[in-house]
């Protein structure tokens, strides 16, 4: 687990059910708002890392990638929200605009895969997620925080993960 600098953590990861333990521990910190952005190649990993978010936040339901369908929703027992969007298939910033992300940061915690298609549509401070594939049970991840809400948020997902 080195530590680059204040602002990043990078994590490797020796399977999927590692993966979505890691995710686990971030989701048990969101909240109302925040934005955790991801990016990585096909197979990296970001679906396995929001199936561990989704579980550590409380969601009801299984997480799943919404590609197709672009935003998934899914509930806790209290009714909360976590929104889950796929800009793999958007053409533009626009487009993720008429989603609706504004909205949806108003009342929950915001998932967005493939975000680096999407950077204009983005708030400027988020947590952002690089996963990238190493071999075949094994992944890199790559957290970085931008704003004092996602340097917090770092700082409590490494103890609740590492200890540290």
């Amino acid at each position: 687990m080195p530590i680059l600098d204040e602002n990043t953590l990078e994590i490797f990861s020796r399977s999927a059910a590692q993966t979505r333990r890691m995710g686990i521990r971030l989701g048990s910190l969101l909240r109302a708002g925040d934005v955790v952005c991801m990016e990585g190649e096909l197979g990296a990993g970001k679906t396995t890392f929001v199936q561990g978010v989704a579980r550590g936040w409380g969601a009801l339901e299984e997480a799943s990638s919404p590609t197709f369908v672009l935003v998934n929703l899914y509930r806790r027992a209290d009714g909360a929200p976590l929104y889950h969007v796929d800009a793999y298939r958007l053409g533009s910033a626009l487009e993720a605009e008429e989603l609706g992300l504004e909205d949806m940061l108003s009342e929950a915690p915001l998932l967005i895969e493939w975000a680096d298609k999407i950077p204009e549509a983005l708030p400027s401070e988020h947590l952002w997620l690089t996963l990238s594939y190493v071999e075949e049970e094994q992944r890199q991840i790559v957290v970085i925080a931008k704003g004092s809400r996602y340097r917090e948020l770092l700082e409590s997902f490494r103890k609740a993960a590492f200890g540290v």
